[in-house]
């Protein structure tokens, strides 16, 4: 599975954190050229990429990464203020793994929780990043602060994710493929877009115990310490400086609930965008879209 994303390479970087101790973060590389950074979103990996990526990597050296906390990545046990998987934190390990494989800037794609990141990384460390494509996301704050009943009902799992430990552990732990099946195969597309073996992968990834824990994590740091970032960013006048491009879903409750490209315009200084035709899951459901816009993009 590792070998999915053909004519990829994989590795492992091991750091020691000054809090969280030994981080491990999984990528695949190929290509040639300047370096462009692939992050998945939930509950996903790597693997993610496998439609796209081979393309790219005919024009880009590409880096496609497992998040802290997802597929082959560390899982450390959250901390009280769920800083170590604040974007803050996820942003970091991704920059540090760049630097290690020898890129200094570096183009940035990011889906889902991986746009989440990688809005955190450009705002965090601006010089790194030379341009930003995030999909299917407006940002964490505009959406919570925007929430009505058809997105909570839609996005339930953004309200279930954030309870205490162990509620969503152990509710999910019970029956994780009953879990995905309603989550993933909820949503406009349904479960046939999704490879099999990256299906297996998927699942396997949360019948973790500490994946599981991880990915919720996830979530409580989004509705907590990230959304105190965020507002430290408004307070002090800080915007993605770099330009930024929106995809986003026409089938998808991001599309209905949202308007990405004024929610983004608050938090970035050069956005634009569009609709395409699918749902959330734009790297597997309109792969060939994709790699046309992220082409003509970081070209």
């Amino acid at each position: 599975m590792e070998n999915l994303i053909n004519g990829f390479s994989s590795g492992n970087w091991t750091y020691q954190h000054p809090t969280d101790g030994e981080i491990t973060i999984a990528y695949q590389a190929a290509g040639n050229g300047p370096a462009l950074l692939l992050l998945h979103g939930f509950p996903q990996s790597k693997i993610i990429w496998y439609l796209i990526a081979p393309t790219l990597a005919q024009h880009y050296t590409v880096i496609a990464s497992d998040l802290r906390g997802y597929g082959q990545s560390s899982k450390p046990v959250g901390t009280i203020d769920h800083a170590n998987y604040s974007k803050r934190s996820m942003a970091k390990d991704q920059v540090e793994l760049m630097k290690h494989l020898g890129f200094d800037q570096f183009y940035l794609l990011g889906h889902d929780r991986g746009g989440r990141v990688s809005h955190r990384l450009a705002v965090d460390h601006p010089s790194s990043v030379k341009k930003l494509m995030v999909l299917d996301i407006s940002p964490t704050l505009a959406m919570y602060e925007q929430t009505d009943m058809t997105f909570a009902s839609g996005y339930w799992h953004w309200f279930f994710l954030i309870q205490k430990y162990p509620i969503p552990e152990t509710m999910i732990g019970a029956d994780v493929e009953f879990f995905m099946k309603q989550f993933m195969g909820g949503r406009h597309a349904g479960l046939s877009i999704f490879e099999q073996s990256c299906w297996v992968e998927y699942v396997k990834a949360m019948k973790n115990p500490a994946g599981l824990h991880a990915m919720c994590e996830d979530y409580r740091a989004a509705a907590s310490i990230d959304l105190e970032h965020d507002r430290a960013d408004i307070a002090e006048g800080k915007k993605i400086s770099m330009p930024l491009r929106v995809l986003w879903g026409e089938y998808g409750l991001v599309n209905q609930c949202f308007d990405p490209i004024a929610d983004w315009s608050k938090v970035a200084l050069n956005v634009n965008g569009k609709t395409v035709p699918s749902g959330h899951y734009i790297p597997e459901e309109a792969p060939a879209i994709l790699i046309d816009e992220a082409l003509a993009y970081f070209r």
